[in-house]
């Protein structure tokens, strides 16, 4: 049934085709999404200029710390609203592009969740936003089936949808003549064409927030939810959230988060790809902060350790899920070794997960899914283990900051510089998760990836030599590697599908972003317009 509109709310424009537009770029659902940005736009832009306030401080000496206006809701005797029955049980959950092949392998995979993702596994071409929106109305309607080799009898997951993040907006879509949110892009058309059925079923609707910097962003979710349930039809409470905790900023902030969601939160879960991502961008002028090579960067130790116990500890004292961080690892096809190496690295992250006590995890191929299965079955027997207390861990603000230690080293400088580029070649043709090196990488690499080369650069970082020398990275060096590393693809595939593959600009985004005077926010966003361009 078409909402009824306010006159002052004008049609956003669509500004190029795309298949599938007609049944998902409705007159009714682009009003709806139009509503929420009229609504909401400057609300987020005034809190994108506060997240670069809050950087400059960063920038200036300040430190990240708890939050001295909040202690009352830290210390406080609360709970956020228990878990609606879908996602009592979440020990497995599968990350999943939204693709219509990618959507069928995790319909079929087995896992108790399947996310499907518009953010860092989706390259945001248009093509590909419409047509994961239009794949979300097929698995509402029934029409979209599990693969063929899916085993059978195979449960259905519960299905989260991730939109983009705050930071990013749609340009193919225009209101008041201007961009929209992609947040409010992703949310308002998931929301409109598939809320009333999920909820219908008890099966949602139900979202992952990416990227949150902390307690002021989350309330900006937290009303949107609470508008759009209204012009939907939904009652308050309805939709469903989890929280990933992927910024520095929004680690201080946890319990501040789940307060200012607890009636549509259900659980935070960790990207230690972005967390650390982050934790290099929100310390980027702090030399007391660089980081070693990314091989050295262990989950058990330093700031990544103290950030996972951090979120395990918060979700369980306010009574929800803490879900785990995504195995990257793939099954290596013919070779036995290899993939019995990816296996256990696999199940050597899920059982440490397990004993910390987080609630689930997620896994990024189907294959992996009865790995990760197994650990959860055979320590966790229950659906949660939210009434494990973890009360006993203190994290002092210096626990979250605390960085590894280690080498770089010319193989670590070359791997990002090889893997920055190769992603983002790969994003650039419209993909957004690629194979290398036997793990799957996403947009979160890329940006680690280049930001390590920028922090490096920086602070003129000595890198060592196999042979033990050492040299210091300059920016003229770093040119130097990144041609070596075009010669090299050169090499391997030849001109033609060097040129095909969008190596060179993708050398170019890479040597922009980690020589920059600045250390650029995103590498997606000079990325999408030159995505936009080649669309």
């Amino acid at each position: 049934m078409p909402l009824d509109r306010s006159a002052q709310t004008s049609l956003p424009i669509v500004l190029r085709a795309a298949p599938e537009a007609g049944r998902v770029l409705t007159p009714e659902a682009l009003a709806f999404v139009g509503t929420l940005q009229a609504r909401f736009g400057l609300r987020l832009h005034a809190m994108m200029i506060a997240r670069a306030r809050h950087q400059e401080r960063i920038d200036r000496g300040e430190l990240p710390d708890y939050l001295s206006e909040t202690t009352s809701i830290r210390q406080g005797i609360w709970e956020a609203a228990p878990a609606p029955l879908a996602l009592r049980d979440r020990r497995v959950e599968i990350l999943c592009p939204v693709d219509r092949k990618s959507l069928a392998a995790g319909l079929g995979s087995g896992a108790k969740v399947m996310i499907a993702d518009f953010e860092d596994t989706t390259s945001p071409g248009f093509a590909n936003i419409v047509t994961g929106h239009a794949n979300l109305i097929d698995l509402r309607d029934g029409a979209l089936h599990p693969a063929e080799d899916s085993p059978a009898g195979t449960e259905t997951p519960a299905l989260i949808i991730r939109p983009r993040g705050l930071h990013l907006n749609e340009a193919n879509i225009l209101a008041g003549g201007q961009p929209i949110s992609a947040a409010l892009f992703d949310f308002g058309l998931s929301l409109y064409h598939c809320g009333r059925a999920l909820a219908e079923r008890g099966q949602g609707p139900f979202y992952y927030l990416p990227k949150l910097q902390g307690q002021d962003e989350a309330r900006f979710w937290n009303d949107v939810f609470l508008f759009a349930q209204e012009e939907i039809g939904l009652a308050p409470g309805t939709i469903r959230a989890t929280v990933i905790i992927e910024t520095l900023q929004a680690a201080f902030e946890t319990d501040e988060i789940v307060w200012q969601l607890k009636d549509h939160i259900a659980g935070l879960c960790c990207g230690a790809r972005d967390f650390t991502f982050s934790y290099i961008k929100t310390l980027r002028n702090h030399a007391a902060y660089v980081l070693p090579d990314r091989d050295a960067l262990h989950m058990e130790s330093a700031f990544l350790a103290a950030y996972t116990a951090r979120v395990v500890k918060v979700c369980h004292r306010r009574g929800i899920h803490a879900i785990g961080g995504m195995s990257a690892a793939l099954p290596v096809a013919n070779d036995t070794d290899a993939n019995r190496h990816a296996f256990d690295l696999v199940r050597h992250d899920k059982e440490r997960e397990v004993s910390m006590g987080f609630d689930g995890c997620w896994v990024a191929h189907p294959g992996l899914v009865a790995v990760a299965q197994e650990v959860f079955d055979r320590q966790m027997p229950r659906a949660n283990q939210i009434s494990r207390p973890r009360q006993e861990w203190r994290i002092e603000p210096a626990m979250l900051l605390r960085p590894h230690q280690g080498q770089i080293t010319l193989r670590g400088v070359q791997a990002n510089i090889a893997i920055a580029m190769e992603y983002l070649s790969n994003w650039l043709m419209g993909r957004g998760t690629v194979p290398i090196a036997h793990l799957l990488e996403d947009a979160a690499t890329a940006e680690t990836s280049r930001a390590q080369l920028w922090q490096w650069v920086h602070h003129r970082a000595p890198v060592e030599f196999s042979d033990g020398e050492e040299r210091l990275l300059t920016a003229d060096w770093l040119g130097e590697l990144i041609q070596a590393e075009i010669v090299r693809i050169l090499d391997r595939i030849g001109p033609n599908a060097f040129h095909r593959g969008h190596y060179a600009p993708a050398a170019r985004l890479v040597h922009e972003a980690a020589t920059a005077r600045l250390l650029p926010e995103f590498i997606t966003l000079a990325a999408y317009d030159l995505l936009n361009a080649l669309d």
